[in-house]
């Protein structure tokens, strides 16, 4: 069973379940209350969501992480449940991982692995069929310098997609909104679209890199410095003085080489819409405008999957709050049937 199972389960009015979850603890600290009684402060990840749990001092399962730190991988088993503090887990018994339990857990389930490898092919696939061949080069070459690093990282922190692999995720699913929207708006540019699909939160490989095993992302003093956007602006515009000598990019097709790069970066500057979002510019273009219309639904649906998910109902058919939403989620309501 999943962590991400585990949350629905404690949220269902099931309320608990007796199982046994592998994953990695990305924080274990010692700390204690306010009337000096010690505990350790836990959070833990397997890929598919993060929780936190405390675990006092009079559990067994205290000496039992006595020898762990974080980053360390070990199998939680107990009573998972959930009051308004947050997760319990009752009768908790720990105990470290062995090799081949790490490598099965960083693989992620076979399901997980499958979707992944499914979205690179289409993203592969996508890109090798622009037309323009200076955005078709520059995509196929950050893909290759990048392509790792791109897998793994996260699309955000806290609000969306915020996962190992939450990036490719993200992308992949704007890029099939992409070109599910050509034909209904032909006179989109969509090679710079999808260019701008794939380079949009590119700055994230930084800021929200993950470890190479692991499902922890530290942060990084450029991604606090300066942030994906400055990032992503200024890897396209080093990816391109390097490709300025190849011979695609000397081809003398229109539109001009330098305003390709222009309207590109245009896009990565303006995809959070307006400047209080963190934009330095507003989308001028209706390229901008698409990008950041692809990026926001996507960035909305995927909030809204992960309240139906982990959030439980204070009334039939209305969820708990989950930020950055405004308001209480409702259900959907079902698609029709006889």
């Amino acid at each position: 069973m999943t962590l991400s199972e585990i949350i629905r389960c404690t949220h269902s009015e099931a309320g608990e379940i007796e199982t046994a979850l592998p994953c990695q603890l990305t924080t274990l600290r010692p700390a204690s209350t306010r009337n000096g009684k010690p505990y350790l402060d836990v959070e833990f990840s397997d890929g598919t969501a993060s929780e936190k749990i405390k675990i006092w001092q009079d559990s067994s399962a205290y000496d039992q992480c006595h020898d762990l730190e974080a980053g360390d991988c070990a199998q939680l088993e107990g009573r998972f449940w959930r009051n308004q503090f947050g997760l319990n887990i009752d009768n908790l018994r720990v105990r470290p991982l062995t090799h081949e339990e790490e490598a099965a857990l960083f693989s992620g389930t076979p399901e997980r692995q499958a979707k992944l490898a499914a979205d690179m092919l289409f993203i592969d696939d996508t890109v090798a069929a622009l037309t323009d061949p200076r955005l078709r080069l520059l995509c196929q070459t950050f893909l290759t310098q990048f392509g790792e690093r791109f897998r793994r990282a996260a699309a955000a922190r806290s609000y969306h997609h915020a996962r190992r692999g939450g990036l490719l995720d993200h992308t992949s699913q704007m890029m099939r909104a992409a070109v599910a929207l050509r034909a209904v708006y032909p006179s989109v540019n969509w090679d710079l679209v999808i260019a701008g699909v794939l380079f949009h939160d590119c700055g994230k490989l930084w800021e929200n890199d993950y470890e190479p095993q692991g499902f922890n992302s530290p942060l990084t003093t450029i991604g606090e410095l300066l942030g994906h956007i400055t990032i992503g602006i200024e890897l396209v515009n080093r990816l391109w003085r390097t490709l300025d000598a190849d011979p695609v990019f000397q081809n003398a097709g229109t539109p001009p080489k330098e305003s390709v790069r222009e309207h590109l970066l245009h896009l990565i500057a303006s995809h959070h819409g307006q400047r209080e979002f963190g934009a330095p510019v507003t989308p001028r273009t209706p390229e901008g405008w698409m990008l950041h219309y692809i990026d926001n639904i996507d960035a909305r649906f995927e909030m809204l999957a992960m309240t139906y998910s982990e959030k439980g109902q204070t009334a039939p058919g209305i969820y708990e709050h989950r930020p950055p939403l405004e308001g209480r989620a409702i259900a959907p309501l079902p698609h029709w049937t006889e």
